[in-house]
């Protein structure tokens, strides 16, 4: 077991530690958000950001914050506030792995009543595309300006962050929750972002939660400042990495495949799909030497992410897990999210 401990110049908050399982995006924006709120927070975890596993999806996703379709109000709000954080990050931050692009958007079918179109009401500069700004043989499209997230520079940032505000990380796999409680008895609230381990727990045995393989292909070039989506049938896109002088192209969902190979066939089928979206970014034969290539497994979940709270004796379990490739579209907002609940039990113990 690992511990990178408090600094130096830190002591303990009086309060009883939040404890966290898991340290991917989802926890760890928690962990931040409950610090800045006064909370004495630790992180347990098999994975702490820096690792490269592919089981750690954190440190492989696209992270493009993009208006999900097919979403409740509820979780629309999630991704908003979502925005307005990484939003900030990237104004006020530099060392976040934060910037602002532009983007634009393909659809092969006319926009229905659930679709992303919903995010012009938050996205800066959205316009309708005209006839002719998009590609031949697609319906419609849009243009506006978004945030991306290199997780290459954010988990490192938000581990430092975490450490700066006196939270602590655990390097540690847990085999239940149970396990969790006994290895800190005095505390009341648990968070279980632990992804895909909430199958294998054997008090959640979450049996919804699936592995999902995701595999992309990062392509150096300095043509890197501008987001592309094909939504359709032909799902494609084209994330920017200004920072790391790239872009990312994907994507495949792969359910319950665990292969830590590179699959060339998918690699040169993700080119090719990138190149007919842009290809005045991605040639049809970019030299080997520019590319590399990314694996990672998605916690993903039948029916969607797992966000509620429950009271398990004395103890208070909030569970937030299974957000597939929308870890980071979703976290800030799934962050403070649970700031609310926290306080909610907080209250409730004082009464008790």
């Amino acid at each position: 077991m690992g511990d990178c401990g408090l600094p130096s110049n830190k002591t303990p908050y009086p309060q009883l530690p939040i404890i966290i399982l898991g340290a991917g995006i989802i926890g760890c924006a928690t962990a931040r958000q409950l610090l800045l709120d006064g909370f004495s927070v630790i992180l347990v975890a098999e994975h702490l950001p820096g690792d490269q596993d592919i089981f750690y999806a954190s440190a492989w996703a696209g992270a493009a914050w993009h208006a999900a379709g097919g979403v409740s109000p509820d979780q629309r709000y999630l991704q908003a506030v979502t925005y307005r954080h990484l939003l900030k990050m990237a104004q006020d931050e530099p060392g976040s792995g934060v910037c602002v692009v532009d983007s634009r958007e393909y659809l092969e079918q006319p926009p229905g009543e659930n679709s992303s179109a919903w995010g012009k009401t938050i996205l800066p500069k959205w316009r309708d595309l005209n006839p002719g700004e998009f590609p031949p043989n697609y319906d419609s499209g849009w243009a506006y300006e978004t945030v991306v997230t290199d997780p290459t520079r954010h988990m490192p940032y938000i581990r430092e962050k975490i450490v700066s505000l006196g939270g602590r990380f655990v390097r540690k796999r847990v085999e239940s929750l149970e396990e969790l409680y006994e290895h800190f008895p005095k505390s009341r609230i648990f968070i279980n972002a632990s992804g895909l381990g909430s199958k294998t727990l054997t008090d959640v045995r979450d049996d919804k939660c699936f592995p999902e393989r995701g595999q992309n292909v990062f392509y150096r070039t300095s043509n890197s400042h501008t987001l592309y989506f094909r939504n359709g049938k032909e799902y494609t896109y084209i994330i920017p990495r200004p920072l790391s002088q790239g872009v990312i192209l994907g994507g495949v969902k792969q359910r319950d495949n665990l292969s830590a190979e590179v699959d060339m066939d998918i690699a040169r089928d993700e080119i090719a799909r990138a190149h007919r979206l842009a290809p005045e970014v991605v040639s049809a034969n970019p030299p080997e030497e520019s590319l590399s290539y990314i694996v990672g497994i998605r916690p993903s979940r039948e029916g969607g992410f797992r966000l509620d709270s429950e009271k398990v004796e004395n103890r208070t379990i909030l569970s937030a897990y299974g957000f597939g490739g929308g870890g980071y579209a979703f976290s800030y907002g799934v962050a403070d999210a649970l700031v609310k609940m926290v306080e909610a039990a907080e209250r409730e113990n004082l009464i008790l």
